[in-house]
C-alpha cells in the first residue's frame, strides 16, 4: 500500500529503525479526528448523565422511571430510525464535511439549550428535544468515522486506530460521568448546554483542520473534499442496499443478533444508575459520578487490551457476556457503594473489549464500498434494543426496586452469552487467526470478504 502524504511526516522516525510513537501522534490526521470524537462522544455523554440525574433528582418527582427512560429512549432513537439515511449521507458525501457538520450542528442545539435554560423555565420537553437533536448528529458522526479510518492510517494501523476509535466511548463515558451529574448539582442544564456546546465546537474545529485521503487498498476510493464536486463523489462505486450486505454476511449477521439480543440488558445500567444510586445508595451527584466513571474507566482498558483476550472472538465474547452477566447482577445481592463500584469497571471492561474484538474483524471481513452501509446498518441493529431497554428499564424502575434490575440484567445476558458461544461451536469463523493474534496479515477488506463467502 501506497504511503499517504498524511503518514509521510513520520517515515524517517521509522526507517531510522526508532520505537514508533503512539498512532494518534505519529498521524496528526487522524489524532485530530479521534481528538474530536472524544469531545462530541464526551459531550452526549455528558449531557445524558446530566440529564439522566436531573430528571430523577430536581425535575420529576412521580413516575421518575418512566421519564428517564423516556429521555434515554430520544437519546438512541435516531441511531436506529436514521440508518438508511446515514449510510446514505456516509456513503454519497465526503466523510470530512459530513464529520464536521454533525459535530457544529450539535453545538448549536446545545447553545440554543442553553439560552433557554437561562432565561428560566426549561421544560421537559424542551431537554428531550434537544437529545433528539444532539443524537441524530451523533447517528451520523459515529458511522462516519468508521468508515473514514481507512482514509486516515494505513491498513497495518487500522486495528490499532480501531482500539483508539472505540476506546473513545470509554474515555468519554469516563469524562461525561465525573462531569455530567456534578455539573447539574452545581450549575443546572444551563451549565451543561455550556459545555456540550463548547465541546462540540472544538470538534468541529479540528475536524475541519485534519486531512482526509483516498483508500486504495481495494480498489475503490472513498469520496473526500478533493474528489468531490458540490459535495458528491462523481466516481462512487455502486453500493449494495443494506438489507443484501448483511445478507451476504450471514456470520456477521448472527454476530449482531446475539448482542442486539446482549444489548436490551446491558444498556438498561444507564436507567438503573440513578434510580439505583437515589433509592439504594442514597447518594446524590457524586455518587452517581463515582458510578459512571467506573463504568467508563472499565471499558477504556477494556478497549486497549482487548485484543489481548485469547480464543476466537465468538469464544472470548461468550466468555465476556458471562462475566458482565455475573457483575451487572451482584449489585442487586450487595447493595455497597464500593462493590457496585467494582463491579461497574468489570462489566466497562467486558464491553470495551468485547467491541475492539468484533469491530476490528468487520473492518477486516466488510468491503470497502460497502463499509458506509454496514456501519450504519450495525448501528442501528445494535440500537435497535436501545429505546426499547431505555422503556422498559424505566418503567419498570417504577414498580420494582433497582436491586431486583440488577438482578434481571444479569440473567438476561446468560441466553446471549450462550447463544454467541454456540455460534462459534458450529460456525467456520473466517479470519479466526488474524483476529485473535491482532498480525496485519490478509488485511485486505476484498480477502476478509472471500473468508466469510465461504461460510455461506
Amino acid at each position: 500500500m501506497t504511503a499517504a502524504p498524511v503518514t509521510e511526516e513520520v517515515t524517517s522516525e521509522v526507517a531510522a529503525g526508532g520505537r514508533r510513537s503512539p498512532l494518534i501522534l505519529r498521524n496528526r490526521a487522524f489524532g485530530a479526528v479521534w481528538l474530536g470524537q472524544v469531545l462530541t462522544q464526551a459531550a452526549v455523554r455528558m449531557f445524558q448523565v446530566g440529564v439522566s440525574w436531573w430528571i430523577v433528582a430536581y425535575a420529576v418527582h412521580d413516575a421518575r422511571g418512566l421519564a428517564s427512560g423516556l429521555f434515554m429512549a430520544a437519546c438512541t432513537l435516531p441511531a436506529v430510525a436514521l440508518a438508511p439515511v446515514v449510510a446514505a449521507a456516509v456513503g454519497r458525501f465526503a466523510h470530512r464535511s459530513v464529520l464536521r457538520t454533525a459535530a457544529a450542528l450539535a453545538g448549536a442545539a446545545s447553545g440554543a439549550l442553553a439560552l433557554w435554560a437561562y432565561g428560566g423555565g426549561l421544560p421537559l420537553t424542551a431537554v428531550y428535544a434537544a437529545a433528539l437533536a444532539l443524537a441524530t448528529c451523533q447517528a451520523f458522526f459515529d458511522p462516519c468515522l468508521t468508515t473514514s479510518v481507512p482514509e486516515l492510517v494505513d491498513d497495518a494501523d487500522i486495528e490499532t486506530a480501531t482500539g483508539f476509535e472505540l476506546s473513545t466511548q470509554s474515555l468519554a463515558g469516563l469524562g461525561g460521568a465525573l462531569l455530567g451529574a456534578l455539573t447539574v448539582d452545581r450549575a443546572g442544564v444551563a451549565g451543561l448546554a455550556v459545555g456540550c456546546a463548547a465541546a462540540y465546537a472544538g470538534a468541529a474545529l479540528l475536524i475541519a483542520s485534519a486531512r482526509f485521503r483516498p483508500t486504495g487498498a481495494t480498489g475503490a476510493t472513498e469520496p473526500t473534499e478533493a474528489t468531490v464536486a458540490d459535495g458528491v463523489s462523481a466516481d462512487a462505486p455502486q453500493r449494495r442496499g443494506l438489507r443484501r450486505i448483511l445478507g451476504e454476511l450471514p456470520y456477521v449477521r448472527r454476530i449482531l443478533v446475539c448482542f442486539t439480543a446482549a444489548n436490551l440488558f446491558t444498556t438498561a445500567v444507564f436507567v438503573v444508575i440513578p434510580l439505583y444510586t437515589r433509592s439504594v445508595l442514597q447518594g446524590g451527584g457524586g455518587t452517581v459520578a463515582l458510578l459512571e466513571a467506573s463504568l467508563g474507566a472499565g471499558a477504556l482498558i477494556g478497549a486497549f487490551t482487548g485484543t489481548r483476550v485469547p480464543g476466537r472472538p465468538t469464544v472470548a465474547g461468550a466468555w465476556c457476556l458471562g462475566l458482565m452477566a455475573l457483575a451487572l447482577a451482584v449489585p442487586g445481592l450487595l447493595p455497597h457503594r464500593p462493590v457496585v463500584a467494582g463491579c461497574l469497571a468489570v462489566a466497562g471492561w467486558c464491553a470495551g473489549a468485547v467491541s475492539v474484538r468484533f469491530v476490528a474483524l468487520f473492518q477486516r471481513l466488510v468491503p470497502t464500498a460497502d463499509k458506509p452501509g454496514f456501519f450504519a446498518v450495525m448501528q442501528a441493529v445494535l440500537g435497535a434494543s436501545l429505546p426499547v431497554a431505555s422503556l422498559v428499564f424505566g418503567f419498570a424502575g417504577d414498580f420494582l426496586s433497582p436491586r431486583t434490575l440488577c438482578l434481571v440484567q444479569g440473567a438476561g445476558l446468560v441466553p446471549a452469552a450462550l447463544a454467541l458461544a454456540l455460534l462459534g461451536s458450529r460456525t467456520p469463523e473466517p479470519d479466526a487467526a488474524d483476529a485473535d493474534s491482532g498480525a496485519d496479515t490478509d488485511t485486505d477488506a476484498g480477502h476478509g470478504t472471500e473468508s466469510v463467502g465461504g461460510t455461506r
